[in-house]
């Protein structure tokens, strides 16, 4: 059986070993070696799910963070807060695991909006249970959602998350539509399995007003099973939406922005597709991500963590946690990687990580 860990990243917690600023410019922002500046956050609140989709999660779930290692609300707040106010952070992404398995999420949210007011606040969710939590969500500071569904055919969500709660699913959506979330964007990690279900898919989103992104599947599962030459491709996947729809390329509307866009069937609606995999764009990045435990992480697939918890619960104050993260940025690594013949995983998987 495939051993299954939350990862082992290199850790920089000793200020002896603090990262290095030599050669950064003297701005206030989360600029890295190669020009690119991070005014995107995303932070993970835990590494619990209650779906398990194989292309993240084990089906047994991840090992769990004991709750001590977990940031609190008030922690999660205040790097909100040194982010927006000292490094130009623009938006926030609440992430998993699954957001809403923490019981305290409408409390994280309350806390960084008045951390941060008028800063955008948002959650990746797979909807589950959305519906119960929506109306005190909003209350507390939520501005958008964004809601994985990777396909409409109920007996292959069945198989691919390994759970029955498509209908939960399309509750938490029609929920969020009724509290006027927009826009409401779907994300779909397109899987050989479920290639066929894209342009039900696509139908689907455009009937209910939903703007749905492709993604590439990624090395980032928890069971080592992804391999390149079982990769939908975004050339695959246009074909096979091209059978049922006109799509129209427009490009990207953002150039830090990971998804490409076509028109669908002459417009207004679009189809976006990331295509991290075969079209790279690491060069536009503008991320900057913390675990669950509290380490900046400055790329998807670079193992290199520094550690702001024993900040937070010390006694350092935000000037002193912001050059930190501020360095740990500056360490960003060029690329994925994933095209190098000597390319290995990450060692934490995405549901460890944090979309």
């Amino acid at each position: 059986m495939t051993q299954v860990s939350v990862g082992m990243p290199r850790l920089r917690n000793d200020p002896a070993q603090a990262p290095t600023l030599a050669g950064r410019p003297d701005v206030s922002e989360l600029v890295d070696r190669f020009g690119r500046v991070a005014h995107d956050l995303r932070i993970s609140v835990t590494e619990k799910c209650s779906l398990r989709c194989t292309y993240c999660m084990p089906e047994s779930g991840l090992p769990p963070i004991a709750r001590e290692d977990l940031l609190t609300p008030v922690e999660i707040a205040r790097l909100v807060s040194i982010g927006v106010r000292q490094l130009g952070i623009r938006e926030v992404r609440f992430t998993g695991g699954e957001p809403l398995m923490r019981v305290d999420l409408e409390q994280i949210i309350g806390l960084s909006a008045e951390a941060a007011p008028g800063i955008d606040i948002s959650i990746t969710t797979n909807g589950v249970g959305l519906e119960h939590r929506i109306d005190r969500l909003v209350a507390a500071g939520l501005t958008r959602v964004n809601i994985s569904l990777d396909t409409v055919d109920a007996r292959h969500f069945a198989e691919l998350t390994r759970r029955d709660r498509l209908d939960s699913v399309f509750a938490g959506i029609r929920a969020a539509h009724a509290a006027g979330l927009a826009p409401l964007k779907l994300n779909a990690v397109m899987m050989r399995s479920t290639l066929d279900d894209a342009p039900d898919l696509l139908a689907w989103a455009i009937e209910n007003s939903c703007q749905l992104r492709f993604i590439e599947q990624m090395p980032l599962d928890a069971d080592r099973n992804w391999t390149r030459d079982n990769l939908v491709t975004a050339a695959e996947l246009l074909g096979k939406l091209g059978e049922r729809f006109e799509l129209s390329e427009i490009g990207r509307l953002d150039p830090s922005a990971p998804a490409e866009e076509w028109i669908v069937d002459g417009g207004p609606s679009t189809v976006g597709i990331i295509a991290s995999v075969t079209r790279p764009f690491c060069e536009n990045c503008d991320r900057t991500r913390i675990t669950a435990e509290g380490t900046v992480r400055s790329c998807l697939f670079g193992d290199n963590e520094t550690d702001l918890r024993p900040l937070l619960r010390g006694h350092a104050d935000d000037d002193e946690i912001a050059q930190w993260w501020r360095g740990a940025m500056w360490a960003k690594q060029i690329g994925h990687g994933m095209d190098a013949s000597d390319f290995r995983p990450p060692e934490r998987s995405m549901g460890a990580i944090g979309g």
